[in-house]
């Protein structure tokens, strides 16, 4: 998908956002809204949400959740994605890559050299795609989650 732009969360593209559908069995891997929504209410300056929309047609393709808190007691939660999901029409085109890479540059922008994210393994599970853009397991969190890291 190469007409690709990539915009804040804002009240225009929300629900869009919020009506992203999954494949068969992928929701089992979708952390619950509840987590994503307490990240903002702790401090929402460390939030970092953007969509992609086709630029052709203006369609709400995938959505982001990053945080950058740079003080976090966990390593991991220092520059990650706490959250990416793409469209189920979408997925295989290249709009998660295009999300991932839109956070590693505003990390690059921000002085930081690694970008985390926490899935749960398990076939079908978001584990080849985070591999297959970079990022390597570094390790497991006290829940169980692997921790995945792509160096900048």
């Amino acid at each position: 998908m190469a007409d690709l732009r990539l915009e804040e969360l804002n009240a225009s593209n929300i629900v869009a956002a919020n009506g992203l559908s999954l494949k068969p069995g992928q929701e089992q891997f979708i952390t619950p809204v509840t987590y994503a929504a307490e990240t903002t209410v702790v401090d929402p300056s460390t939030t970092w949400q953007r969509v992609a929309v086709t630029a052709s047609t203006g369609r709400v393709v995938g959505f982001i959740h990053g945080t950058f808190d740079p003080d976090n007691d966990h390593e991991y939660f220092r520059a990650c994605i706490w959250r990416i999901n793409v469209d189920a029409e979408a997925q295989g085109q290249g709009v998660g890559r295009f999300l991932a890479e839109a956070l590693a540059q505003e990390a690059k922008r921000r002085g930081v050299d690694r970008i985390s994210v926490l899935w749960e393994a398990g076939e079908g599970g978001p584990g080849e795609f985070f591999h297959r853009i970079g990022f390597r397991d570094v390790g497991e969190s006290e829940y169980g989650d692997v921790i995945g890291a792509l160096e900048l």
